[in-house]
């Protein structure tokens, strides 16, 4: 009976420890958000894991994953992770949530090869590194950051979607090479330099979203903010929140 289990759901459930899952071999979800787990153990002989929940535990360390290679969506957010490491194994990631943790640097991450969507949003991280193996990264969420500088991106020419908003960065130099570029949320930064925006950003055909709120080149001239992104960005679709 065990074995045909595929989705096990233990959401907010109060644990504090994983047991019991050893006969449930052939789980392809999990669930275990919102509750109290501290460690993650007993789970590495779940061979047929595809996706992973552990949203708003009390973890600290990234651990018991090891051979884990068919996984293909790992979720950490709301722990208390303060380094990202022990995922050289999870050849087959494509997502991987770290928001709201304690990180503060972009490390570990070079073995993971299929990895489509980073999000790492509300952590500690002062800069853009280590993604340079990431040639297959589309999103990336990186606001509420300590960023000041977008150079680290130059490896990443498949990139999407681009959140770095609630940061601290004057200047769009480092994204001028992502031809593929959709959507750029850039909210609440140091931006001033309309010429700079049409720089980095007049040659993107794909670009129809950009996010420019509460930076000085909005706040500035707020009545004329919208036309002048317009004039500057023709083929843009959406600014800020509304159309």
């Amino acid at each position: 009976m065990a074995a045909s289990v595929q989705e096990l759901d233990l959401y907010d459930n109060l644990i504090a420890h994983i047991k019991g899952l050893e006969d449930l071999t052939n789980l392809t979800v999990l669930d275990l958000s919102f509750n109290k787990i501290k460690h993650v153990k007993k789970i590495n002989h779940l061979k047929e894991l595809t996706d992973l929940y552990f949203v708003q535990n009390k973890i600290t360390t990234i651990e018991g994953l090891d051979g884990l290679t068919k996984l293909r969506n790992l979720e950490l957010a709301a722990n208390r992770i303060r380094e990202i490491q022990n995922l050289d194994t999870l050849i087959g990631l494509e997502e991987l949530w770290l928001g709201k943790n304690k990180i503060t640097e972009l490390t570990g991450l070079s073995s993971l090869s299929s990895l489509k969507i980073l999000s790492i949003q509300s952590n500690r991280i002062r800069s853009i590194t280590g993604l340079s193996s990431l040639s297959t990264l589309e999103e990336l969420y990186i606001s509420h950051n300590a960023l000041s500088s977008l150079s680290g991106l130059e490896y990443n020419l498949k990139l999407r979607v681009l959140d770095i908003s609630n940061n601290t960065i004057s200047s769009l130099a480092g994204i001028g090479h992502l031809t593929e570029l959709a959507e750029l949320w850039a909210s609440y930064n140091k931006i001033a330099d309309f010429a700079e925006v049409e720089r980095e950003l007049k040659d993107k055909e794909h670009l129809t979203t950009v996010y420019f709120e509460g930076n000085p080149l909005q706040l500035r001239q707020p009545a004329l903010y919208r036309n002048k992104v317009r004039l500057t960005l023709p083929q843009i679709q959406q600014i800020d929140a509304s159309k």
